[in-house]
C-alpha cells in the first residue's frame, strides 16, 4: 500500500506547489472512514481509492482531483455525508464526489433502469466538471485490474458494462491508452479463448520481427535526419481487442493481418509533419488508399495525426503515424492532456471546453441525451450517440457534420435540425439522388431534399443510426398517431352530437372527459380515436352530461327488441343490425322485413371488408341479408329497387384477434430497394403481406398490388398514410374490386407477371 508521504511526493514531482495539507487530510479521512472494510481480494478497502489516486497522478491532475480519488467512495460506502465532505474539503470537492456516487433507494424495476439512471446522473456530473469523468475512469480501471477476485458472473457483467460504456467513453475523450487497457481487460474476460490466441500471436510476431522492427526504426530515423528533421521513431503493437475488432469487421483470419505492428514518427512541428510525409512518399512506394490527414480534419476526440502506409524495407507493408509531441500527448491522454495541472492552477472548465473540442461536443450531446428520454431508451441512445466511430460529411456550404459509422442521410438531416429531419424526403450525395438508406462515408457532400408537408414514417427508426434521429422520429410518429386519433375521435363525437341534435360547450366537454376518466377533451378524443373508449361508452356519458333520455325504437319485426334497437342474426356475430323506420315503403321491402328474425342468414358481398368500414345491409324476400361496404358498386343498382335497407355496424365488443385481408395498390419508382422499402413500411405498421402482384407501366415505374392482413380500418389507414409519406411512391390507395381480382388470379388483362411475390 502506498504511504501518505509517497502520494504527496508523486504530486509534488509535477506540481511543486501542491496543497500538501489537503492531500494529507483526504488521505487520513478516507482511511479512517473505510476503516476495516475489505475488498473481495481480502486487501484493505482503502487500497482501492489509494490506487485510483495513483492513476490520477500518472495523468498529472490537480490537487482537488487527487483528493477526490481518495474520497470518491466515502459517501457511497461509508457513513460519510455530502455535508461533511463540503465542510471539511469545500463545495468543489463535495460536488465531484457526489457526482461519482450511485443513485440508491430508487423505485426501479430492473437492473437496466438502475444502470440508466446512474449513467444519467454520472453524465450530468461530467457535463459540469470534466474531473468527474477522469476520476470515474481511473476508478473503473483499477476495478478492472482486480476483477479476477469477483464471482465469474459478476466479472462478465462488469466487463460488458466497461466494454459498452466506459472504454468507448475514454475513447470519445481521446484517452486512447486507457481505452485500450479497459478494452483488453474486458476482452480477456468476455472472450478468453480469442484473447489467448491473439496475445500469443502478438508475442510470436514481436519475437520473429524484432530485427525487422529495429531496421525500420533505424532507417526512418536516418533518412529523416538526412532531410534535416529531428524525429523520434517508435514501434507500436496494436492492442488485442483492436485486432479482434478488425478481424470481426473485415471477416478475415488472424494470419491475414499485416499491420499488427506500426510505427509512430514524432517531430517538432506541424510543418515538419508534412515535410516528413513528403520525404517518406518520395523514398518508398505508397500503398494506395491508405493516406489519411487527421491534422487538417481532426477526429471528434481531438486526435491529430497523419496516417500513411508504405512498402518499406524487406518489401513489407509499414503503417506510419506522423505527429508532433503535443499531438502525441493528446493522442495518449486525450482530455487529461487539457485538464492536467498547468502553471499552478487547477483545471478550469471554461479553458478545457475551449481547448478540447471533444469535451465541448460531449457536453452538447449529454444535454440532448439527458432531456426527456425514458430509462428504457436512454442506454440505447447513449451508446448510439456517444460510443461509435465516426464519419465526417459536409453540407453544400461546407459545414462539417460528424456522424457515427453506418449513418444515413436521415441522421445527417436530423443532425442539422429536427425540422429538417422531419421534412426530409430525399437526399443528394455527391450530386446524385440516392436512397435514404444509403450509408454515408467520410468526405461525402450531402444535400437534403425537403417537403414541408412530409412527416417521418415509423420504419425510419430502423434506418437511423443516431439516438437523436431515433428519438425525433419516435416523437414525430407518436404525434402523428395522436393527431390522426384526435381527428377520428372528433369525427365520432360530432356524428353523435349531430344525431342527437345537441351541441357541447367547453364546460360540458370537460365534464364529458371527466366522466370517462380523461384529463381533457383532447385526451378523450384521442382515446376514442385509438379505440380505448368505445362508442357505446361515449354515447352513455354524453347522454348523462346532456341529460338525453335514451330512446328505444320499436321495430315492427317478429324479433325481440334490444335496448338500443340493435340485434344480431344467425352466423353474424361480427355485425349488429338495425332497421330504420323510413326504409320499408315498398311491398317487397315490407315482405322481406316481415320474414326477418334472429335466424335470418347473413352473407357478405365483396372481399376486403375490415372492421371500421361503413356497411349497409340489403334484404329481399326469401334471400339472406347481404352486407355490402358502403362504397360497393353493387349498391348503385339497388338505389331504385324495392329492397329493404338495413343499418349495419361492427360488433366492437368481440375480443378476438382476427386479421382481415384487404388489397392496396400504388405506383413505385423503378429502382433497387423499392420493394424492400414498401415491405418495411407495411411491416412497421404491424401489418402482414399475403400476396403481391406487380407490373411495369413505364420504364421508370411499377404498379404494385398488395394483399395485406390488418386488424381494423385504423391499422389500414396507418399503412396507407405511412406509404404515402414514403419517397418514390404515388397513387397509394385502397384497391378496387377489379384490382382485388387480379391479386387472386395473378392476371393483368390476360397476361401473367410473376416477377415479384412476397409471402
Amino acid at each position: 500500500m502506498m504511504r501518505q508521504y509517497e502520494l504527496v511526493e508523486r504530486v509534488q514531482a509535477y506540481n511543486p506547489n501542491a496543497d500538501e495539507q489537503l492531500l494529507n487530510k483526504a488521505y487520513v479521512y478516507a482511511m479512517q472512514k473505510h476503516g476495516s472494510q475489505k475488498r473481495a481480494s481480502g486487501d484493505p478497502y482503502f487500497n482501492h481509492p489509494l490506487e485510483v489516486a495513483a492513476i490520477l497522478t500518472e495523468l498529472k491532475l490537480d490537487d482537488a482531483s487527487i483528493a477526490v480519488g481518495l474520497l470518491h467512495d466515502t459517501i457511497e460506502d461509508t457513513d460519510a455525508t455530502r455535508a461533511e465532505i463540503d465542510q471539511m474539503f469545500g463545495g468543489e470537492i463535495g460536488t465531484i464526489v457526489d457526482g461519482l456516487t450511485k443513485i440508491e433507494r430508487l423505485n426501479l424495476v430492473s437492473r437496466e433502469e438502475a444502470q440508466a439512471e446512474n449513467l444519467r446522473k454520472l453524465l450530468l456530473a461530467i457535463s459540469q466538471d470534466v474531473r468527474v469523468l477522469l476520476v470515474k475512469l481511473a476508478d473503473r480501471l483499477h476495478n478492472m485490474r482486480t476483477l479476477q477476485f469477483m464471482a465469474p458472473e459478476k466479472q462478465r457483467r462488469i466487463a460488458q458494462e466497461t466494454m459498452d460504456i466506459y472504454a468507448p467513453l475514454a475513447g470519445r475523450m481521446g484517452m486512447q491508452d486507457m481505452r485500450n487497457e479497459l478494452e483488453d481487460l474486458s476482452f480477456r474476460i468476455l472472450q478468453p479463448d480469442h484473447y489467448k490466441a491473439i496475445t500469443a500471436r502478438l508475442e510470436q510476431m514481436q519475437a520473429d520481427n524484432r530485427e525487422t522492427i529495429d531496421t525500420i526504426t533505424a532507417e526512418l530515423t536516418e533518412r529523416l535526419a538526412e532531410a534535416g528533421i529531428a524525429a523520434r521513431v517508435k514501434a507500436r503493437v496494436k492492442s488485442p481487442y483492436s485486432i479482434f475488432s478488425k478481424i470481426e469487421r473485415k471477416s478475415i483470419a488472424l494470419e491475414q493481418l499485416s499491420d499488427m505492428i506500426g510505427f509512430r514518427v514524432i517531430v517538432g512541428s506541424t510543418e515538419e509533419c508534412y515535410r516528413t510525409v513528403g520525404m517518406i512518399h518520395t523514398t518508398w512506394k505508397v500503398v494506395p488508399g491508405r493516406f489519411k490527414d487527421y491534422i487538417s480534419v481532426p477526429k471528434h476526440n481531438d486526435y491529430q495525426s497523419i496516417h500513411t502506409t508504405i512498402v518499406g524495407p524487406s518489401r513489407q507493408r509499414v503503417e506510419l503515424q506522423i505527429r508532433t509531441e503535443d499531438m502525441d500527448r493528446i493522442a495518449e491522454f486525450g482530455i487529461a492532456a487539457h485538464a492536467l495541472y498547468k502553471d499552478g492552477a487547477s483545471a478550469n472548465l471554461g479553458r478545457i471546453e475551449m481547448e478540447s473540442h471533444a469535451y465541448g461536443s460531449l457536453r452538447q450531446t449529454i444535454s440532448h441525451l439527458t432531456s426527456g428520454i425514458s430509462s428504457e431508451d436512454f442506454l440505447e441512445y447513449t451508446k448510439l450517440e456517444l460510443f461509435q466511430d465516426q464519419v465526417f460529411c459536409f453540407t453544400p456550404r461546407g459545414r462539417l457534420i460528424a456522424l457515427p459509422r453506418g449513418a444515413t442521410p436521415i441522421d445527417f438531416a436530423y443532425a442539422l435540425h429536427t425540422d429538417i429531419g422531419d421534412t426530409c424526403v430525399g437526399a443528394k450525395i455527391n450530386g446524385l439522388i440516392l436512397p435514404l438508406v444509403t450509408q454515408l462515408r467520410s468526405g461525402d457532400e450531402v444535400e437534403i431534399l425537403r417537403d414541408q408537408n412530409h412527416r417521418p414514417p415509423s420504419n425510419w427508426i430502423g434506418i437511423a443510426a443516431t439516438g437523436k434521429a431515433r428519438a425525433a422520429i419516435r416523437r414525430a410518429v407518436r404525434q402523428a398517431a395522436a393527431q390522426r386519433a384526435h381527428a377520428l375521435g372528433e369525427h365520432v363525437l360530432n356524428m353523435m352530437l349531430e344525431r342527437e341534435g345537441v351541441m357541447l360547450d367547453e364546460s360540458e366537454g370537460k365534464a364529458l372527459a371527466e366522466a370517462l376518466e380523461q384529463q381533457s377533451k383532447r385526451d378523450l378524443l384521442v382515446a376514442v380515436g385509438e379505440g380505448k373508449i368505445g362508442s357505446e361508452a361515449l354515447a352513455a356519458a354524453l347522454a348523462q352530461v346532456k341529460g338525453i333520455r335514451k330512446r328505444r325504437r320499436k321495430l315492427d319485426l317478429p324479433v325481440a327488441d334490444t335496448a338500443d334497437g340493435w340485434f344480431a342474426l344467425r352466423g353474424s356475430d361480427q355485425f349488429r343490425f338495425r332497421v330504420p323506420g323510413g326504409q320499408r315503403s315498398g311491398p317487397r321491402a315490407k315482405a322481406a322485413l316481415a320474414q326477418l328474425d334472429f335466424h335470418t342468414p347473413v352473407t357478405v358481398s365483396g372481399e376486403g371488408i375490415v372492421p371500421g368500414d361503413r356497411l349497409v345491409g340489403i334484404l329481399e324476400p326469401d334471400n339472406p341479408l347481404t352486407v355490402y361496404p358502403i362504397h360497393s358498386d353493387a349498391l348503385i343498382a339497388k338505389h331504385d329497387s324495392d329492397v329493404a335497407w338495413v343499418d349495419v355496424r361492427w360488433n366492437l365488443t368481440r375480443s378476438d384477434e382476427k386479421l382481415y385481408p384487404t388489397v392496396i395498390s400504388m405506383e413505385s419508382v423503378n429502382r433497387p430497394g423499392s420493394l424492400a422499402q414498401i415491405s418495411s413500411a407495411i411491416a412497421a405498421c404491424d401489418a402482414n403481406i399475403n400476396n403481391l402482384v406487380m407490373r411495369m407501366i413505364s420504364p421508370d415505374f411499377h404498379q404494385m398490388i398488395f394483399e395485406i392482413e390488418v386488424r381494423d380500418l385504423a391499422q389500414l389507414t396507418d399503412v396507407l398514410a405511412t406509404l404515402k409519406r414514403s419517397p418514390g411512391l404515388s397513387a397509394v390507395q385502397r384497391a378496387g374490386l377489379r384490382e382485388a381480382g387480379m391479386i387472386s388470379t395473378l392476371e393483368w388483362d390476360g397476361s401473367v407477371d410473376r416477377s415479384a411475390r412476397d409471402g
